[in-house]
């Protein structure tokens, strides 16, 4: 046989969490064909030898709905070894799609997920109405595979208008909704997406259509799923409606994720109980564990974790300069003050802020003359310039234009809690929201992150469990059965790297979405070559110019 592909002499961690095995792999028409002693013709040959040759890795839940369509490679996440990317989380999609909806559309995901919105309408052609017009749309033009969910909001703002965000469906509308859920799922998107959480909604201030929703429609429209034999379902936000939607289904759901949080350091073995629970009764159950601390950065001209206080919300909806207005009137200050200061935090409103100003540091200075506050806790400055906390933070703020960066360590802080959670049988790796948060996360580096830091560093799982969570459990819950295994007969999606070198460079910054917007960019060091359906995508850090991926349609046998 002449292969079109032939890697050699690497060592071959197959995504089973078997051991590993020195072994060539054999590609051919986008498939491997043969795994062993490959000695056939190939058009090319890469020789691995003290190299992993791994599956290629499974981004479950990322927000590239808009940039995929202007960026096939969804960078970053294409430099740490990811060959396939879910979109259509938390509820947010861009098909279907009226025209007279398409800046609603846009609008809602750019603030929910903070994504530029020039960004968006500077780069979405939108040459698409229906979901399976959408998908068709994506696969003309792919280097990475793209898993498609099925957003509820954008259902929801198809059937029902303007009205999906000011009132409660009707039944008649309900119907049309699962009616559109079936059409998408038939047409090869893997499931549908479901949140309910009070801090999305649109530049406008007004919530996103889910939030509407009532438990029964969403109960009803989740259904489709059981109905049609195939697909899962996401629900964020309301735990307690994921809960809800995994006991009355019979396919995978993720409701949400577990994470160690400095305002309730043991509150993640509550949740954790509370999913092994519900596996234990039968109930496809699970939910997402990040492997990176949560060290969220951002400025006051794009933050998001004050959108649970009434003030601090309206306010950061104002245009810039009245912002800055805002935050120097003295009313508007103690309004801002009371929220976040002296009022408690309320334990049951998911993501409020936490209060704790001791765990909000200054992480990069504007100005050359407040480089000394770098690395520095508000409370701290606040402490050593003798004012209030509200005050140190927003005047130094004010002085930089709203461009100094913060740095919250509030999230996966507690390495003790983090190694339980990770090698807990009852959570999934994930949730990287990769493509949004674009000025504040990096996420999409979770995979070298557990890679370099929980394998090679704190050894706290073998790497052929490692290469498991990342592949092999995201593919087989989401449905795509011929991906995140080394096997003949599956996709030649692979990852070939280092595992004493592989790991997350530091971020820096790119001003390449359209329009010039600016974002944060993290590469990796320590993967040689990325191969996505027997082509090499990414070779050595550089694009080698292929386009090779496709949509992983949920109708065919295979997953493609």
């Amino acid at each position: 046989m002449t292969y079109d592909l032939v890697i050699k002499n690497g060592k071959v961690i197959d995504g089973s969490g078997l051991p590993g095995f020195r072994a060539d792999v054999g590609v051919k028409a986008g498939r491997i064909v043969e795994i062993g002693r490959v000695s056939g013709l190939a058009e090319r040959v890469i020789d691995a030898d003290g190299l992993v040759v791994a599956p290629g890795i499974i981004d479950n839940h990322t927000h590239y709905d808009a940039q995929v369509t202007w960026d096939p490679l969804c960078t970053y996440s294409c430099y740490h070894g990811i060959t396939t990317v879910v979109i259509g989380n938390c509820s947010l999609a861009l098909a279907p799609a009226r025209r007279e909806d398409r800046d609603n559309l846009a609008g809602v995901l750019s603030h929910v997920e903070a994504i530029p919105l020039e960004a968006i309408q500077a780069g979405v052609s939108w040459s698409w109405e229906t979901i399976p017009q959408y998908l068709n749309a994506l696969d003309r033009k792919l280097g990475m595979n793209v898993a498609a969910l099925i957003g509820h909001s954008a259902v929801r703002r198809y059937v029902m208008g303007e009205a999906s965000q000011e009132r409660q469906a009707t039944e008649e509308e309900i119907a049309k909704m699962k009616a559109i859920v079936r059409e998408g799922i038939e047409a090869g998107a893997v499931g549908v997406s479901f949140e309910r959480n009070m801090r999305h909604f649109d530049w406008d201030g007004r919530l996103a259509p889910c939030n509407l929703a009532t438990d029964g429609e969403i109960l009803s429209v989740a259904g489709v799923i059981d109905e049609v034999g195939r697909g899962v379902i996401q629900c964020g936000g309301d735990r307690k409606l994921g809960a809800a939607v995994a006991t009355s289904t019979r396919c995978p759901v993720f409701y949400g994720n577990i994470t160690q949080q400095a305002i309730a350091p043991d509150r993640w073995r509550t949740q954790l109980d509370e999913v092994e629970g519900l596996m234990r009764q039968g109930h496809r159950a699970y939910q997402f564990v990040m492997p990176r601390p949560g060290d969220l950065r951002y400025t006051l001209k794009t933050a998001q974790h004050f959108d649970a206080l009434p003030t601090w919300k309206n306010v950061m909806l104002l245009p810039l300069e009245m912002r800055k207005e805002a935050f120097r009137d003295p009313a508007t200050r103690a309004k801002l003050h009371f929220e976040a200061v002296e009022t408690p935090r309320d334990p049951s409103r998911v993501g409020e802020f936490t209060r704790r100003w001791d765990l909000q540091f200054v992480f990069k200075p504007a100005l050359e003359k407040n480089q000394h506050l770098r690395g520095k806790s508000v409370a701290q400055i606040a402490q050593e310039q003798n004012k209030d906390v509200l005050d140190a933070f927003l005047e130094l703020a004010l002085e930089e234009n709203l461009e100094t960066e913060f740095e919250r360590r509030e999230v996966n802080c507690d390495e003790s809690a983090m190694k339980a959670l990770l090698t807990s049988p009852y959570t999934v790796v994930g949730q990287s929201d990769g493509g949004a948060h674009v000025v504040f996360r990096t996420d999409y580096s979770y995979s070298t992150y557990l890679l370099s830091h929980w394998v090679r560093e704190k050894q706290i799982m073998s790497l052929e469990e490692a290469v498991r969570k990342l592949t092999f459990v995201s593919a087989s819950l989401f449905g795509l059965y011929d991906r995140g295994l080394i096997r003949p007969g599956m996709a030649a999606d692979m990852m070939i790297f280092d595992p004493q070198s592989i790991a997350p460079l530091e971020p820096g910054e790119a001003h390449d979405l359209p329009g010039g917007a600016k974002r944060r960019k993290q590469l990796a060091t320590g993967i040689e070559y990325t191969v996505v359906n027997g082509q090499v995508l990414i070779e050595k850090g550089e694009h080698t110019g292929a386009l090779p991926g496709k949509v992983a349609r949920s109708t065919s046998p295979v997953g493609l």
